[in-house]
């Protein structure tokens, strides 16, 4: 079993400051089908270091915490998947002349032989996953 790191970009009409929220556990409420995350504690600031959530499927559940936060420029989280993956998904935002560069970088790894292959699965289609992203947010935006 292999880790795995995977990195695409997408591009926003919005700056660095606005698009930032979009890439947090509430905001990406705004735009993401489904997610729904769950704080075990209150809290005001869900990019604040330390921040717990979880968010869950039919077949999972996901314990994220907020591992820096360098607004508006970055931010990153842990998420462990018990008995399946765990990792870091690290968000970098740069200013352009149109709006924002957001690199999203996944670097997971498999706990088992079954999440070593979904993972590879996830990397092969990753390009176009954040592609969806784009296509997601501008439909909100819209």
């Amino acid at each position: 079993m292999n880790r795995r790191i995977v990195s695409a970009t997408l591009n926003l009409p919005l700056p660095p400051e606005a698009a930032f929220r979009l890439f947090t556990a509430r905001g990406e409420r705004d735009w993401v089908p489904g997610w729904e995350p769950v704080f075990p504690v209150e809290t005001p600031d869900d990019t604040a270091p330390g921040t717990v959530w979880l968010t869950a499927s039919s077949e999972e559940e996901t314990t994220w915490l907020v591992a820096s936060r360098d607004f508006p420029r970055s931010v990153s989280y842990a998420r462990i998947t018990p008995g399946v993956r765990a990792g870091t998904v690290a968000v970098t935002l740069a200013a352009t002349g149109a709006g924002s560069e957001v690199t999203v970088t996944y670097d997971m790894t498999p706990l088992t032989p079954d999440a070593a292959e979904a993972l590879d699965e996830f990397a092969a289609g990753y390009p176009a996953f954040i592609r969806s992203w784009e296509e997601l947010i501008a439909a909100r935006l819209a």
